[in-house]
């Protein structure tokens, strides 16, 4: 098919009439559309609080850890200057 050919198969489409949607359809549409923005807000909340969850359990482990702090030596160092 060349582009005129095409271009001709695509309006040809275009034209036709637009199937009729049947009027109770609309209905389980609005219904089945509801329950999917409720459950989203509800795994978008619950992904809220896992992150913030996540950030307490790492602000009490930095607290109580320390990891910014080293660590005190095994060992004692080695006397030279005796």
């Amino acid at each position: 098919m060349n582009r005129p050919e095409r271009e001709a198969a695509v309006r040809q489409i275009m034209e036709r009439a637009v199937p009729r949607v049947p009027p109770e359809l609309h209905a389980e549409v609005v219904r089945l559309g509801g329950r999917m923005l409720r459950r989203r807000a509800l795994v978008r909340r619950l992904l809220w609080l896992l992150l913030s969850a996540a950030v307490v359990a790492f602000a009490v482990w930095a607290v109580t850890a320390q990891p910014w702090v080293e660590p005190p030596s095994e060992t004692t160092p080695p006397l030279t200057d005796w």
